[in-house]
C-alpha cells in the first residue's frame, strides 16, 4: 500500500458535537470540571480519550484512497488510479461478486458514487444502466431506438458492433452523458431515476458527413469518442465541417464554442485535458493529426499547436495519453510506432520514437515507464522509449490500468492478469492470472474503483470483482 501522509493537526468535525452521547458527555464534563484544576490522572485520561478520537478519525484514511472512475480512462484520463489492487489476496481476483448482461458494444463501464454506469445495444435499442456497485442490482434503465452501426458505417463490421463511446459522469450535477454510435448525445439525471434532461443527434444537428478515405479502404465506425466534462462544459468530438470539437453547456446542451480545427473526427476513445505553457487545453487525435485546443477564457477553441498523424483506413483507435506537457501516441498499419511529443504554444517537438506499438491499447504511464497491452505486454522507458521488457500475450484487444500499489491490471484475450510494476524490473513478473473472463472481444477497458474491479466484453457480459478492503 502506498504511503499515506496525514496532517499532525487533527480537527474534530463539527458534526460530531451533534451526536447525543458525545454532547451529553461534554456537558457533564464541563459542568463537573468548571473552575477546578484537573488532577494528573484525570488529565491523562482526558488526553488518552482525545488521542483515541484522533486515531479513530485518522484510521479511515485508507478507504479515502478509494477513487471513482467517472469517465473514459478514469479520474486522471490516463488509466491510472490511487486505488490499490487488492494483492495479496488468495486466488486474486476470486470469483465475481456479480455479473450482468448489458448488451453489445465496446463502451467501457464507469463507477461513481457507489454506482456502475454502463451502456449496451440489443434488439434495435441502446440502453443506459445504473447499477448498484456492490450487488449489481439494476437501479434504473433508460432505452432509446438506435441502429447497431452508425449511419455512414463502412468496413470492419465483424470486429465491432453496438455502443462504442464510454459515458461520462459529472459529480457536481449528478448528470450522466452518453453518446451512441449514431450520434445520439444524451444527458441523464442519475439522481432522478435516470430521467433524460436533454438530447440531440449530432449527425442531424450539424450535418456531419461520412469520414474521408485516408489511404487503403474507406473506414467509418460512427461515433467512438467519449464526451468530456470540463467545468461547466461538455466537450464532444463532433467532427462537423464547422469544427472538430464543440463545447456544450452541460446543464442545458446549448452550444458554447466550436474549435478552430475542422478535421473529421478520429476513432479514438476521447479527448483529454492538458496544460501547455500554463494554459488549459484539450488534446484530441482527429482523423489527420494530434491537435491541442485551447480552453482558456477568450481563446476557447483556438488551436495551440498540432502534430501530423495520419493512419491508413482512418483506424487510429488508441487515445492520446497526456503526461505533463507531453503526449504519447501509438498506432499500427502504415505508422507502426509509438512517439512522445512535447507540446508548446505554436509548436510540437518529438522527444523520442519507438518501433514498439499498439493498434488498440492506449499507452499507460506509471513509475517512469510506458505500458502497451497489444500482443505481448510491452514496457518502455518513459524518458527514452527504449523497450525494457515484454511478457505474456493479450491479443489485439488488450488494455491495462496502473494501480496505486505498483501493479498493472491487464485485460485482453479473455484473460485478466495482475503484473508487478512496483520496481523497474528488467523482466515481466506476473502475480496472478484468471483465464476465461468473457466470451467476446475485450475492447472495453477495465475499471478499478472503490474496491471493485469491473471488466466487460463486447458481447455485453459485465463482471464485477470485489478486490478492495
Amino acid at each position: 500500500m502506498p504511503d499515506v501522509v496525514c496532517s499532525a493537526t487533527v480537527k474534530l468535525p463539527t458534526h460530531i458535537e451533534e451526536e447525543p452521547a458525545y454532547s451529553e458527555w461534554m456537558a457533564t464534563a464541563n459542568g463537573e470540571l468548571k473552575g477546578r484544576r484537573l488532577m494528573a490522572p484525570a488529565r491523562g485520561l482526558l488526553v488518552a480519550f482525545f488521542l483515541l478520537i484522533a486515531t479513530w478519525l485518522v484510521l479511515p484514511a485508507r478507504p479515502a484512497l478509494a477513487a471513482d472512475w467517472p469517465c473514459w480512462r478514469g479520474p486522471a484520463h490516463n488509466d491510472t488510479t490511487p486505488e490499490v489492487s487488492g494483492w495479496p489476496r488468495t486466488g486474486w481476483p476470486g470469483d465475481p461478486a456479480w455479473t450482468k448482461d448489458v448488451g453489445e458494444g465496446a463502451s467501457s463501464p464507469i463507477v461513481a458514487e457507489g454506482r456502475v454506469y454502463v451502456m449496451g445495444w440489443q434488439g434495435g435499442s441502446d440502453s443506459v444502466f445504473g447499477l448498484d456497485a456492490k450487488t449489481g442490482q439494476e437501479l434504473w434503465r433508460q432505452s432509446y431506438k438506435c441502429p447497431e452501426y452508425g449511419r455512414f458505417h463502412t468496413g470492419d463490421e465483424g470486429a465491432y458492433h453496438g455502443v462504442l463511446p464510454t459515458p461520462s459522469y459529472d459529480a457536481a450535477t449528478g448528470y450522466l452523458y452518453s453518446l451512441s454510435v449514431d450520434g445520439d448525445l444524451c444527458c441523464w439525471d442519475t439522481r432522478s431515476g435516470g430521467k433524460r434532461v436533454w438530447r440531440m443527434n449530432l449527425y442531424d444537428t450539424y450535418k456531419v458527413p461520412q469520414r474521408p478515405n485516408t489511404g487503403g479502404e474507406l473506414r467509418d465506425y460512427g461515433y467512438t469518442s467519449a464526451p468530456l466534462v470540463l467545468g461547466d462544459w461538455l466537450i464532444v468530438e463532433v467532427g462537423a465541417t464547422e469544427g472538430n470539437l464543440m463545447a456544450f453547456n452541460k446543464r442545458t446542451g446549448a452550444r458554447q464554442w466550436v474549435s478552430q480545427c475542422k478535421d473529421p473526427a478520429g476513432h479514438t476513445g476521447g479527448p483529454a485535458p492538458i496544460t501547455v505553457n500554463g494554459i488549459s487545453c484539450v488534446a484530441v487525435l482527429t482523423i489527420r493529426e494530434l491537435v491541442i485546443v485551447r480552453t482558456d477564457r477568450g481563446h476557447e477553441g483556438e488551436t495551440a499547436c498540432a502534430y501530423d498523424w495520419l493512419q491508413q483506413f482512418a483506424a487510429n483507435v488508441p487515445s492520446p495519453t497526456v503526461e505533463g506537457d507531453e503526449v504519447l501516441l501509438t498506432s499500427g498499419l502504415n505508422i507502426s510506432r509509438t512517439v512522445c511529443i512535447r507540446m508548446a504554444l505554436g509548436g510540437a517537438t518529438e522527444v523520442w520514437e519507438s518501433r514498439a506499438f499498439s493498434r488498440a491499447c492506449s499507452p499507460v504511464v506509471s513509475r517512469g515507464c510506458v505500458y502497451l497491452a497489444y500482443g505481448p505486454l510491452k514496457c518502455l522507458d518513459l524518458a527514452t522509449g527504449e523497450t525494457k521488457w515484454t511478457g505474456s500475450s493479450f491479443g489485439d484487444d488488450g488494455s491495462c490500468l496502473a494501480t496505486g500499489d505498483g501493479k498493472l491490471i491487464v485485460y485482453g484475450n479473455r484473460k485478466l492478469a495482475l503484473v508487478d510494476i512496483a520496481d523497474s524490473a528488467a523482466v515481466y513478473r506476473e502475480l496472478a492470472l484468471k483465464p476465461g473472463v468473457g466470451s467476446g472481444r475485450c475492447w472495453p477497458h477495465p475499471v478499478l474503483a472503490d474496491g471493485r474491479l469491473c471488466v466487460k466484453d463486447d458481447m455485453g457480459k459485465l463482471y464485477c470483482f470485489a478486490v478492495g478492503p
